[in-house]
């Protein structure tokens, strides 16, 4: 960094206290057409400010507080000579003629161009446009990318695994409410989960900032490190017993979602968008489009007892009919079938309630216990690859375990035919 520059009125906090409240900026030249600002607030603690001439306009950028009433942290409280360098470093970045404008860029400009990208390469665009607004930008939205800082990003990484989950809400104007605190350890788990996500997503925007010349470091963020052991996955899937429960105490129309998500481990989404030109009763296959969420169509095998349950689900049906519909013949919606899966889990005493994706889970979990290798159920489940399917289901299809095992002695122990278990569940 240059030599820095002297100012009697700025240097000293106890000169600056001096200054009159919501006064004018003072400025001081510090470099070649730039100057470091200060004034005092309303609250009586000042502030600093970079001013930038760059031959057309002048730019100006807020660096900090300065370090009038609190102790300086070279992130956002500031001595005089801290925010000489910061004004200097943002001035370096304004010059560069790779920046659009000669402007730097803020988070929430680089967040713009990355969903515009993501919109035309990647699936999910609803989800990460979601994430994004309700987690990146309401604290990142006007900070340029220069001055984000590995302590600033990790307070906020934190700050996301102790914060209670949000509840969805169809009303945007209302204020948003949120779940309790997490207390159990798979709770903790989960939320520190959800903030490895967020902090995916934040670093994607700013590495494809870094990638398309806006920002011309990035160790700030590559020093971040996920939270270890957060995304180990909780597979949940129910028994034959608990099965047939859930089925019996759904009512009639979504009990033929829920037998349709068993006999298929498809998603609720996928099943809901079923027409019945997909199913096609001579091969027994059910054709899953490829507006599904891994964004390519797949033929799923029916055996026997689904070939015949989807029999008679599409009969009297022509091909541009969806195969299910609610009890009004209304096409099933995003969360239609939420309160009556808790209602039939509480009728059928499946404690805790699951969701409709444990459906899909109890699918390839029945299938990696018969044996099926993790190649067949990547595929009957429109996996990309194994790698997915391998961490939910891969401990049920290790049979080298079960056999070593069986092989194991008694040691003393006699079978009582007498005792039979009786299960709870």
């Amino acid at each position: 960094m240059a030599r820095s520059v002297r100012s009697n009125p700025l240097e000293t906090r106890t000169n600056r206290l001096k200054l009159a409240i919501r006064g004018t900026l003072h400025f001081v030249t510090i470099g070649d057409g730039l100057a470091l600002g200060y004034r005092r607030t309303m609250k009586g603690n000042g502030t600093w400010q970079a001013r930038l001439w760059t031959g057309e306009k002048y730019l100006k950028h807020t660096l900090g507080e300065a370090d009038d009433f609190m102790e300086a942290d070279e992130t956002n409280v500031l001595t005089f000579f801290q925010a000489q360098g910061k004004a200097i470093a943002f001035a370096q970045e304004a010059r560069k003629p790779d920046l659009p404008n000669s402007k730097p860029v803020t988070l929430g400009e680089a967040a713009t161009a990355y969903l515009a990208w993501y919109k035309d390469h990647r699936k999910a665009y609803r989800e990460t446009e979601a994430t994004v607004n309700a987690h990146i930008l309401p604290t990142w939205a006007d900070k340029l990318l220069m001055d984000i800082t590995t302590p600033e990003i990790k307070r906020w990484h934190k700050k996301l695994a102790t914060t209670p989950a949000r509840k969805r809400s169809s009303n945007r104007s209302t204020k948003t409410a949120y779940r309790e605190q997490a207390t159990t350890p798979d709770g903790k788990r989960a939320r520190r989960s959800t903030a490895n996500r967020i902090l995916t997503v934040l670093k994607a925007i700013m590495n494809k900032a870094f990638r398309d010349g806006l920002v011309s470091d990035d160790t700030a963020w590559r020093r971040v490190k996920p939270f270890e052991n957060a995304d180990e996955p909780v597979t949940r899937f129910l028994s034959t017993a608990q099965s047939i429960r859930l089925i019996n105490a759904c009512q009639p129309h979504f009990r033929q979602l829920v037998k349709a998500a068993l006999f298929t481990g498809c998603r609720y989404g996928e099943l809901t968008r079923l027409l019945t030109k997909d199913v096609n009763l001579d091969t027994g296959l059910v054709y899953i489009s490829p507006e599904a969420k891994s964004g390519k169509g797949r033929h799923v095998p029916l055996h026997a007892e689904g070939l015949d349950f989807f029999k008679t689900s599409i009969t009297v049906k022509t091909g541009k009919d969806y195969v299910f519909v609610r009890e009004d013949a209304d096409p099933w919606g995003k969360n239609h079938h939420v309160r009556l899966l808790k209602a039939a889990c509480a009728q059928a005493k499946i404690e805790p309630e699951i969701g409709f994706h444990e459906l899909r889970h109890t699918y390839a979990s029945t299938l990696a216990q018969m044996g099926v290798d993790l190649l067949t159920i990547s595929k009957l489940l429109g996996h990309a690859d194994t790698r997915i399917t391998s961490r939910h289901y891969a401990h049920l299809c290790d049979n080298t375990l079960k056999a070593a095992v069986a092989k194991l002695p008694g040691f003393g122990h006699r079978v009582d035919p007498k005792v039979k278990a009786v299960l709870s569940s």
